[in-house]
């Protein structure tokens, strides 16, 4: 029987690319497993598997009485809604420690650096199994996305030396290169509905009992949101009722002036603004150097809840 292993609820690179990455290590090991995902995949996840000749995962969403592994996650918000009867073999993460309980022992690697990815890349290294031409390159640019080409708070140097052993044996010159490629694919928000760009990078959170959903859009010239803010602000209103949830924040990030301009709809914009020390202007604020929602958004948001 096979173990399914899985990122996020929506998934992004690292979360897809670490579903193939880690199945192909498990399978090398003799643990018969088959990558799977919960949702779409972005413009950029879809690039990155064009690119290294791969074909989306299987859409899977219900795993009761299955063995899984998850990867780029440990939250029941982010999790399958029946993952309490599914049987959690292990855990290959990067984020803080989730909600998740288990009824066995697991397998958990889980390390504070930039990527998912560059914890499965020690994983093969600790195993000494070799990682093939294609599925190096994938693991390259699912690390050069997380952490924004090296520029995000979350980079260390364990990453990039994972990025620079991943590119050589894929046999790709200039890494960064290709990085700049993938994130204008990613900058394409034009052909997605405004409720499609809020989720398209989305999770939620539970805050001491308080339902917290944050997206994120990074894209390389700010400029191309200046006539939908309106419209993404509706979107974000509409989910903000469907899902109940107590604020919704969307992150423009812009890599090349390194900052975001964060989109609020809460029910207590107070604690919103106690948690960046910022007064919201129209229901947003531009954060200089935030790149990263799980180190510079998420952890002060929890101090206010």
């Amino acid at each position: 029987m096979s173990t399914y292993i899985f990122g996020h609820t929506t998934p992004d690179s690292d979360s897809i690319v670490g579903a193939y990455s880690l199945s192909y290590l498990k399978n090398q090991l003799g643990e018969d497993s088959t990558p799977t995902r919960q949702g779409e995949i972005n413009p950029e996840t879809a690039f990155i598997l064009e690119k290294f000749g791969f074909e989306k995962p299987m859409l899977k969403t219900d795993y009761a009485g299955e063995s899984v592994y998850l990867i780029d996650f440990m939250e029941s918000s982010q999790s399958p809604k029946d993952i309490d009867e599914a049987t959690i073999l292990g855990i290959v993460d990067h984020h803080k420690l989730g909600d998740l309980k288990t009824t066995t022992p697991l397998e958990m690697w889980v390390r504070p650096v930039g990527s998912s990815n560059t914890i499965v890349k020690q994983m093969f290294d600790y195993y000494n199994v070799e990682i093939p031409k294609e599925l190096a390159g994938m693991m390259m640019c699912a690390i050069l996305s997380d952490t924004v080409i090296f520029k995000s708070p979350t980079c260390t140097k364990e990453d990039t030396k994972a990025v620079k052993e991943l590119a050589k044996i894929a046999g790709i010159d200039d890494p960064k290169a290709l990085a700049m490629e993938m994130f204008i694919v990613k900058s394409d928000i034009l052909n997605d509905t405004k409720r499609d760009l809020v989720f398209r990078d989305f999770k939620e959170f539970n805050m001491s009992g308080t339902k917290v959903g944050v997206g994120q859009l990074e894209v390389v010239d700010l400029t191309v949101f200046d006539t939908m803010k309106e419209e993404l602000f509706e979107a974000m209103a509409e989910i903000k009722k469907e899902k109940n949830l107590h604020s919704i924040l969307l992150m423009l990030t812009d890599i090349m002036q390194e900052g975001t301009q964060l989109l609020v709809l809460s029910d207590e914009n107070s604690k919103i603004e106690s948690a960046f020390e910022k007064t919201l202007t129209e229901n947003q604020v531009w954060l200089p150097k935030v790149m990263s929602r799980k180190k510079q958004i998420i952890p002060f948001l929890e101090g206010q809840f």
